[in-house]
């Protein structure tokens, strides 16, 4: 039987929901793991849910991820906002946000899965984010576009703000939509939303932020106030200044770029809220993307990043371009499917239309459908597709043999036409598809001979107004 790709991006499990998930390296009982703690989209018509969950992969494979069950239930019965997690001595402590954000409390235990018991109330607000600095001294960040954002130093018991540390408005705060409240601190260069993550990178103070953008950003296809960046500022102490930086994440899918340079979202934007870790020597970003038709159902992404520091001493992360081998500036990097899986995605195996990072064009707006069943075989279909929609995989990996045919799985479709595309949703047609309706399989031949790393792309046509199918999986042979 042909397999399912596993841990591409989204990298867990189609049918878990897992944002603003913040990694940590740890190594426990001699083996050293990336583990992720988010918050868990299950209420499914609210953000969130009643408990946290843990999820870990080796640090020698990104894509072989394996999940430690439930680590925190609400102890207030309340939704769970974005906790953090940070080790200090032989003890992890979580900071579980209970009652939406509004009460934080420390939670602690001795494994990193947990559970995490015994939450003592702390008076830190939204998003908290925790660094252990390398002295062994503690500063939490914390903060969203209601309010400002703050720092402030910890005791020893990880709950208490020292005595006279208190900092606010270390970063200048964006407009928020709810609270339309203009403090004398907004800014149109930092733009602080939430989701504060402090780290230390290369000697540097790294505030780690979900930005949002108040000016046009063309080149990226923003035109519209839009918070689906996560983005960085740097500094030589915990409470800055913090200078430079820039966008290392954007989840509005490929940007399509036109003659005149101006962009396009192939994916529908949502907050973000993620940071960055560095794993067995490569530096990723971790993120999350959207699914469905609002944000309740959010997934978790990652991508490798660059990371360097100039003769100057600015940082750059991102996709970052250099002269003469000395780094001058950076951008987010791309929105792919194949995640971890740096070498593509292997064509020969099923692939989820779930791991689209392009679905555009169209009469209709076509999404990602959520699905909750726990199966390893689970896929997420495309919805919604119209006459136009173009859905698009990058990367997939053919190897040293040229496939001779593709296979489509479809549901509920009209009378349609199919053209696989290589390499951009405009390019070259490597096969074209005849369905009648209700076809649920179809394999025909692949009409170019293909090696080694490509985007796919399938465009959907068809005389038929509205709604024309739902995409679920293919793959090559």
């Amino acid at each position: 039987m042909r397999e399912c790709i596993k841990g591409a991006n989204p990298y867990m499990p189609l049918w878990e929901h897992v944002p603003d998930g913040e990694p940590r390296v740890f190594e426990h009982e001699g083996e050293k793991r990336v583990y992720v703690y988010g918050s868990h989209d299950i209420e499914r018509s609210q953000y969130c849910g009643r408990n946290y969950v843990v999820w870990s992969a080796p640090v020698t494979d990104l894509t072989d991820w394996t999940c430690h069950g439930i680590s925190y239930e609400t102890h207030y019965d309340s939704i769970l906002y974005a906790p953090d997690v940070v080790k200090k001595g032989d003890t992890y402590y979580l900071y579980a946000a209970e009652k939406k954000g509004s009460l934080i409390v420390v939670a602690s235990a001795k494994t990193p899965w947990g559970p995490f018991e015994n939450p003592v109330e702390t008076r830190l607000g939204f998003d908290p984010g925790i660094l252990v600095d390398d002295d062994g001294r503690v500063y939490a960040y914390w903060g969203g576009c209601a309010a400002p954002c703050y720092i402030a130093e910890l005791e020893d018991d990880m709950a208490t703000i020292r005595e006279g540390t208190l900092v606010s408005n270390p970063l200048g705060h964006s407009t928020c939509p709810w609270n339309p409240v203009d403090d004398g601190h907004i800014s149109l260069i930092d733009g602080f939303f939430e989701a504060s993550s402090p780290r230390k990178v290369m000697g540097k103070y790294v505030y780690i932020y979900s930005k949002r953008y108040e000016k046009p950003v063309p080149e990226l296809g923003v035109f519209t106030p839009n918070n689906g960046f996560l983005s960085y500022r740097f500094g030589d102490t915990p409470f800055g200044p913090f200078i430079g930086g820039g966008d290392i994440s954007f989840n509005g899918g490929e940007i399509l770029h036109d003659a005149e340079g101006l962009g396009t979202m192939t994916y529908r934007w949502g907050n973000n809220h993620g940071s960055i870790m560095e794993v067995n020597g490569k530096w990723y970003v971790f993120y999350h993307r959207q699914t469905g038709q609002n944000e309740f159902a959010r997934q978790a992404m990652l991508e490798p990043v660059d990371v360097a520091m100039g003769k100057d001493g600015t940082l750059y992360i991102g996709d970052i371009a250099y002269i003469s081998g000395e780094p001058v500036s950076s951008r987010p990097v791309e929105m792919t499917s194949q995640g971890a899986h740096v070498n593509g995605l292997d064509a020969r195996k099923w692939i989820s239309a779930g791991y689209a990072c392009h679905i555009h064009g169209g009469s209709t707006p076509a999404f990602i459908k959520p699905r909750y069943e726990q199966r390893d075989d689970l896929s997420t279909p495309i919805v919604n597709i119209s006459s136009g929609t173009t859905a698009g995989f990058r990367y997939l990996q053919f190897g040293a043999n040229a496939p001779r045919t593709v296979t489509v799985e479809l549901d509920k479709n009209q009378a349609l036409a199919i053209n696989v595309r290589l390499d951009s949703h405009r390019g070259r047609v490597i096969a074209q598809m005849d369905l009648a309706p209700g076809t649920k399989q179809t394999s025909v031949p692949v009409t170019a001979g293909i090696i080694g790393k490509h985007a796919v792309y399938f465009e959907f046509l068809s005389d038929a107004p509205g709604v024309i199918a739902s995409f679920n999986r293919f793959t090559f042979s």
